[in-house]
């Protein structure tokens, strides 16, 4: 399945889209699944596409890949970097690029289709693939749901899916809480607006957000991660303008925690508009959330043993909790449905080799994480191990035997 999955996950990395505009990936994804003799469903919650493989009796696994991707102009050099521009949140055009792997895990989940549609007298039961949009703004998930995607596939026995990381290609690495939960908000500070020669009669909210983004750290504590991803506030230096807004991001290793760094942030802002720019009070705005990504205590075990088993103990890892954050725990549907996650490794052996010598955190300013311009997955090794990982998976949830395959 290499040579295929390869060509499409460079196709895909050169022709990204932003999130809830996947027309193009989710048509592509479409046409794969067709003519592995799928039941296509097109426009789930959005550009949501789904593929439904029978074969028999049996459990039904959903696989789960993501199409979007992020705002962020690729500087990584690569004959297939992406050169993509689009109109932004904003309107504003920004450069587009898959700076966090989901054309890879679209990639990989479309090979491992081919795989079961090729193998079909070694495996019994259904298996589906979710091309999901919008995860980057924690929307796509839910999204799909609603519009009904168990009503249409029939509620899973399970559900798995896989996540780039920046650690060495052929590992992968799993935990029982592997992501955190997190809360997105939108603060709206006020002042009267006026000239910057005037201080005096013109509180400025910059300075207000500049307290807010300060206080951040006291306020959430240490266990809590909150920053700032955007500032957005006047238009020439002798204005003050009269708003300044913040996208702060949250993220904590439990839901409550979350809530109460929400709760805290909101107090911070309320507190430190009354204390500079009085008057009107601002306005917050939650405008994502998501829950820890926790698997099912069996079916993570489940998955793990059989990785274990294929790829050998050396290539699975354990995994700390990361504060990243995802909208997969929405598959679960509130505990009903099993869900696992880990993590797919995607960098080069001969990258990760000469960086041996440094700490970890060191390791991050030579080989980028994912969001960051440069980068770039190592996709031979990468698309292998998560073509194996993800059928491995597949076929322990009671499709069949993995060492048939």
């Amino acid at each position: 399945m290499l040579p295929s999955a390869l060509e499409l996950y460079l196709r895909l990395h050169r022709e990204p889209e932003l999130s809830g505009v996947e027309r193009r990936t989710a048509a592509r994804a479409a046409t794969v699944l067709r003519g592995l003799g799928c039941r296509v469903t097109e426009g789930i919650g959005g550009h949501g596409v789904a593929g439904v493989l029978h074969n028999g009796r049996g459990p039904t696994v959903l696989l789960r890949a993501e199409l979007d991707a992020l705002p962020v102009r690729e500087e990584t050099g690569l004959p297939y970097a992406s050169t993509v521009t689009a109109p932004g949140p904003q309107g504003v055009p920004v450069p587009v690029a898959h700076a966090c792997g989901h054309d890879a895990h679209l990639a990989i989940a479309l090979g491992v289709m081919d795989l079961l549609a090729r193998h079909r007298d070694r495996w019994r039961g259904t298996v589906a693939l979710v091309g999901q949009p919008a995860e980057e703004t924690l929307s796509g998930a839910a999204a799909v749901l609603a519009d009904g995607l168990y009503e249409r596939l029939g509620v899973p026995d399970a559900v798995l899916a896989q996540h780039l990381a920046p650690f060495p290609a052929g590992v992968v690495a799993h935990a029982r809480t592997v992501l955190a939960a997190s809360r997105a908000l939108r603060i709206v500070l006020y002042g009267p607006g006026g000239h910057t020669a005037h201080p005096e009669g013109a509180a400025n909210p910059i300075e207000t957000a500049a307290a807010v983004v300060a206080g951040l750290p006291h306020a959430v504590g240490s266990h809590v991660v909150a920053g700032v991803g955007a500032l957005h506030a006047g238009t020439t230096a002798n204005v003050r303008p009269d708003r300044a807004t913040l996208e702060v991001s949250v993220r904590a290793p439990t839901g409550r925690q979350a809530g109460e760094a929400e709760g805290a942030i909101a107090e911070l802002a309320r507190q430190e508009a009354a204390r500079l720019t009085p008057g009107r009070p601002p306005e917050i705005t939650v405008t994502a959330r998501s829950a820890p990504t926790v698997n099912h205590p069996e079916l993570g075990k489940t998955v793990r043993a059989a990785h274990t088993a294929v790829l050998g103990q050396p290539a699975v890892h354990p995994w700390p909790l990361s504060m990243a954050t995802e909208d997969f725990p929405e598959y679960a549907a509130g505990g009903t449905v099993p869900t696992a996650y880990w993590m797919l490794g995607c960098v080069g052996r001969k990258q990760w080799e000469s960086t041996a010598d440094l700490p970890l955190r060191e390791r991050f300013a030579v080989i980028p994480p994912n969001h960051s311009p440069r980068f770039a997955p190592d996709p031979v090794p990468t698309l292998r191990t998560g073509m194996v990982a993800m059928a491995t998976a597949a076929l322990a949830c009671g499709l069949g035997d993995v060492s048939e395959m």
